[in-house]
């Protein structure tokens, strides 16, 4: 096991060395959750919970709780809650078939960094976690469906996913959530869009939103070592701050 710093030191997270390991992914979604002080959260894959931890330590006095389908990412998202002074439940389970202790949740967020890839368009990672975190057995439809029935009614459920699987995973979040809103990462000015930030509110009535695109570097490309991050993306990482879709 490896320890990496997130949120500039305020989350300290047990990674493996080997396997799959957080990048900036989950720190963006967590802090684009409108959560607040006495809610309750649910994350749908929760990993080793670096999302969970970060979100937990912007906003206090939160009601976590993970659903992981790997016992030993379960068991590290459990430590790392603890591990940062972090209340939380992480139930071990399947997106396509889960536990009786999640059907009996009701949540006000719900978020999700649901695999990149389809399994038959891509080599098999040889690490098993890793290739799990990936490419996972579960459609995107079941992640949304998921999220919409442990929602309460106005509950938000987030989800960041590659730009190429929007139409799936639009049409998926069509059948159980309103209010749809999409704000597109784009790496740098003047660059496509590699992943996209979905939001949809249970219950929601309000028309789809297409916001301009966050742009994540500054400059036209990375031609020193360190850092390149803009500012809003900066205060996100390393001050923990919130990152609020645009109104």
């Amino acid at each position: 096991m490896q320890r990496s710093d997130f949120l500039g030191g305020r989350v300290r997270l047990w990674q493996p060395r080997e396997g799959y390991r957080a990048g900036i992914d989950p720190v963006l979604l967590a802090a684009t959750v409108p959560a607040k002080p006495g809610q309750s959260v649910l994350e749908l894959g929760c990993g080793a919970g670096p999302a969970l931890c970060c979100l937990g330590a912007r906003v206090a006095g939160l009601r976590l709780t993970g659903l992981e389908i790997q016992p030993a990412y379960a068991a590290l998202a459990r430590r790392n809650l603890a591990e940062n002074a972090l209340t939380g439940e992480v139930i071990e389970g399947d997106i396509g078939a889960p536990p009786f202790a999640l059907k009996a949740l009701t949540v006000d967020h719900v978020l999700a960094n649901p695999p990149y890839f389809e399994i038959e368009s891509r080599s098999i990672a040889s690490d098993v976690g890793r290739e799990m975190a990936l490419a996972g057995p579960a459609p995107l439809a079941d992640w949304v469906r998921l999220a919409a029935k442990r929602l309460r009614v106005k509950g938000t459920a987030t989800f960041i996913q590659r730009a190429e699987r929007l139409p799936e995973l639009l049409a998926a979040m069509g059948e159980g959530l309103g209010s749809l809103e999409l704000w597109p990462l784009a790496p740098r000015e003047g660059r496509a869009p590699r992943l996209i930030l979905a939001r949809g509110r249970k219950g929601g009535r309000a028309a789809f939103r297409l916001h301009a695109p966050l742009i994540l570097h500054s400059g036209p490309a990375h031609i020193e070592d360190g850092e390149d991050y803009t500012d809003v993306i900066r205060t996100v990482l390393r001050g923990g701050e919130a990152l609020n879709f645009p109104p």
